[in-house]
């Protein structure tokens, strides 16, 4: 009897041990499999680098270009860093230094902060903006829209080249940094470029060098340049003799990994120009409900020869952020869209003074709510002295 107690207890025993080994084999191979999925799923949901596809070396040299034009420094192995060895370079890095300095406490801090305040809608979205009338402004578009996953600047001056530092003896990179500077010296000072001194300034070495100052001095990565233009179908194609010239410069602000792109058009946005090129039209009309940013545009689209580039906006924006001398408040029907006024209006700079809106005065003085901008921008470049309108789409 108890010898049958003593089996039954060895036996159970060993049952029970072989089933925990069982237990713990079907557990193991569970995890192991577990593991495995995990390890596949994670190689098909590997995330792809989305500047991996372009090339390291160019974008480097680009990046580094305009670092030096803005006067920044690269590192001591980059293949040009030798700029920094010649004569004039410690003069032309004070000078954005301390011209950049003035800028970000007087005029870019303050309109970041405004643009938190009253664009973070907007800019949630990734918009398109559009920028007509822009010359090489893209300091404060992408100010004001830092998100915007394309930026389209359009104005008459030439696309023009960038110098190569790896090919120029001191002297000429001495000449070429002074270059740069000289042209920068209005919109650093009063938010603008001045039309006629820009044909001067501009007419031989084009707006990319100065494109390339204000994308390095937002901290953006340039990936890559291509001279572009539009063919019949409204297509950015390789530039061909006979289209609307452009260049397109895909970025990356730092820190971040997503792509964006600047389009720059050199073209004549009158009625006569869009009729020359009827592709520019096609090319804006597409657009996905851009955001149109307008500033210190000449109040030309107060002109019935600027009325096509006022009609194509006006039908294809889901907003419009602009100062007076964009389009008139009468172009803005109230029965399509929300208007928010900004700053004060009293009356346009002496050479527009007969750009003057008694309507657009009386919309300010009725409206009590109006929220002041402690900066300026546009024509009107002191501080309580400017204004903006954004219009929405209702």
């Amino acid at each position: 009897m108890k010898s049958n107690k003593l089996f039954t207890a060895i036996f159970g025993t060993a049952i029970s041990g072989l089933l925990l080994l069982q237990g713990c084999s079907s557990n193991e191979n569970a995890q192991n499999n577990t593991n495995n999925d995990a390890a596949k799923n994670a190689k098909t949901t590997k995330t792809v680098d989305p500047l991996a596809k372009f090339d390291k070396a160019k974008s480097a040299k680009l990046t580094d270009t305009a670092k030096l034009l803005a006067g920044m420094e690269v590192d001591s192995q980059s293949p040009l860093a030798k700029v920094q060895q010649v004569r004039g370079w410690n003069s032309h890095q004070n000078y954005y230094k301390n011209a950049w300095s003035r800028l970000e406490n007087q005029q870019l801090g303050k309109v970041r902060n405004w643009r938190e305040k009253e664009l973070q809608a907007i800019n949630a979205k990734s918009p398109t903006v559009f920028y007509p009338f822009s010359g090489p402004d893209f300091l404060y578009s992408f100010s004001l829209f830092p998100k915007a996953k394309e930026l389209i600047l359009i104005g008459l001056e030439p696309v023009g080249s960038v110098p190569d530092f790896a090919k120029l003896s001191a002297s000429e990179s001495n000449r070429a940094l002074s270059k740069a500077r000289s042209s920068l010296s209005e919109i650093l000072q009063f938010s603008f470029f001045r039309t006629n001194d820009m044909k001067v300034d501009l007419r031989k070495q084009g707006v990319l060098p100065i494109l390339y100052v204000f994308m390095a001095r937002t901290n953006n990565r340039i990936l890559n340049l291509q001279y572009i233009g539009l063919d019949q179908n409204a297509k950015v194609k390789q530039f061909e003799k006979g289209m609307v010239p452009g260049v397109k410069i895909a970025f990356v602000p730092q820190g971040e990994s997503e792509t964006r792109t600047l389009y720059y058009f050199s073209t004549d946005l009158s009625n006569s120009g869009l009729i020359k090129h009827p592709e520019l039209t096609q090319f804006i009309s597409q657009l996905k409900e851009p955001v149109t940013y307008l500033k210190a545009a000449s109040y030309l689209m107060y002109n019935n020869s600027f009325s096509g580039i006022r009609d194509t906006i006006l039908a294809t924006s889901s907003h419009v952020l602009q100062d007076d001398s964009g389009m008139p408040l009468k172009s803005f029907d109230s029965a399509k869209w929300d208007l928010e006024f900004y700053g004060s209006y009293s009356r346009p700079i002496g050479l527009f003074s007969s750009r003057y809106q008694a309507d657009l005065k009386r919309a300010y003085a009725s409206n009590k709510d109006i929220k002041p901008l402690d900066f300026g921008i546009g024509y009107k470049f002191n501080v309580n002295q400017s204004n903006m309108m954004l219009a929405k789409v209702k």
